[in-house]
C-alpha cells in the first residue's frame, strides 16, 4: 500500500436526498359515515362510572363523619364550661345557704325583730319517733299566745 491509499479521501455527497415529498389537498365526505358503538366500551363506562359514584359516596361519607366528630368536640366543649360554671355557681349557693342558716345569725335577727325564745311546752317536736307512728295521729289545737307591737 501506498501512502496515498492512508490519506483519507473526501467522500462525495449526493445531491440528490431520496424523494421529493409532495402533498395534495383531498377533500374528504366524513357525512354519510355512522358511529357504531361498542357495547364493551359502554360497559366499562357504566363499570367506571359506578366505580367513581361509590368513590364519591366513601369521600363525602368521611367528610361527613369528620366534620360531625368536629361539631360535637365544640359542644362537647361548651358543655364541660357549661357543667363548671354551673358547679361553681352551685357551690356558691351552698355557701351562701350555709351563711344564711347559721344559728348565730338566725338568733340575731330574731333578737332585732324583737323575737324570743320559745318557753317550756311551747316546742311541739312533729317527727315520726313515738311509739305508735304507724297508726293515724289526731289533730290537736294547742293554745297560742298573740303578742301585738304597737
Amino acid at each position: 500500500m501506498t501512502a496515498a491509499a492512508l490519506v483519507p479521501t473526501k467522500r462525495r455527497q449526493p445531491c440528490w436526498n431520496g424523494t421529493p415529498e409532495v402533498y395534495f389537498a383531498r377533500s374528504i365526505d366524513n357525512s354519510r359515515l355512522m358511529k357504531v358503538e361498542d357495547p364493551r366500551r359502554g360497559r366499562e363506562m357504566k363499570q367506571f362510572g359506578i366505580a367513581l359514584c361509590c368513590l364519591f359516596l366513601l369521600v363525602m361519607t368521611y367528610a361527613w363523619q369528620h366534620y360531625k366528630a368536629i361539631e360535637y368536640g365544640y359542644q362537647i366543649e361548651l358543655l364541660k364550661s357549661q357543667r363548671n360554671s354551673i358547679s361553681e355557681m352551685n357551690r356558691v349557693l351552698r355557701l351562701e345557704e350555709a351563711s344564711l342558716r347559721s344559728p348565730d345569725r338566725i338568733d340575731r335577727l330574731a333578737r332585732q325583730y324583737g323575737l324570743r325564745s320559745p318557753d317550756a311546752g311551747q316546742v311541739i317536736r312533729m317527727d315520726a319517733t313515738s311509739a305508735d307512728a304507724t297508726g293515724p295521729v289526731m289533730a290537736s289545737v294547742t293554745p297560742v299566745s298573740v303578742i301585738s307591737l304597737r
